[in-house]
């Protein structure tokens, strides 16, 4: 985050405190398509994810008095949004068995996804997919905040609740995982998803 939309941030949060309903939707409009995305590839349901972005939101809104301005409100929100989706899942798992199914999706594509992509990308990327779901679910949203959304440990610690260490410890063991798992792939296909191996 810069340094003009961290300041913006900082006034939509101080108005927002003041009862500014246009702050709040200014809010939501900044984080919303971020927030939703991240979500989404945690529980691959697009009904839960609106759901759960919802309840972050109004979580969020709900505390905002006890929200640190020294912090990044972004954050802070994806920190509400992670434990309420922890929660979610949770309660899917007791009742389906099935805790994190294909979760966290085409973390290395971007947001503007090409209209023409080969079938061997397509492959390949698929095969990445695969290997990441054999991931335990803090190393998969490690993973996910670290390379799709760009979080540095810091910030992944504070939204993940973690010690520093531990999220390097998860990014280590992941990036260990990920390449035993795709092992099988060419150096030319390895070389195509270097940006899992640090």
């Amino acid at each position: 985050m810069n340094r003009k939309t961290r300041e913006r941030e900082v006034h939509l949060v101080a108005r927002a405190r003041a009862g500014d309903r246009g702050a709040i939707r200014e809010l939501i409009d900044l984080h919303k398509d971020r927030l939703f995305a991240f979500i989404w590839r945690m529980t691959r349901n697009h009904h839960d994810a609106e759901d759960i972005c919802q309840d972050a939101f109004l979580k969020a809104f709900a505390s905002l008095e006890a929200f640190s301005v020294e912090y990044r409100f972004s954050t802070w929100l994806f920190t509400i949004a992670y434990r309420v989706c922890l929660n979610r899942l949770r309660q899917k798992r007791a009742l389906t068995g099935e805790a994190f199914s294909g979760a966290l999706t085409l973390f290395c594509e971007t947001d503007e996804r090409s209209d023409v992509e080969s079938e061997e990308v397509g492959a390949l990327k698929g095969r990445v997919w695969d290997a990441v779901e054999e991931l335990s679910p803090p190393q998969r949203a490690t993973v996910l905040l670290f390379y799709r959304l760009e979080l540095s440990c810091q910030e992944i610690a504070r939204v993940l609740e973690l010690p520093v260490a531990t999220v390097k410890s998860h990014l280590h063991r992941a990036r260990g995982r990920l390449r035993k798992l795709l092992e099988p792939l060419s150096e030319e296909d390895l070389h195509y998803f270097r940006n899992l191996s640090g």
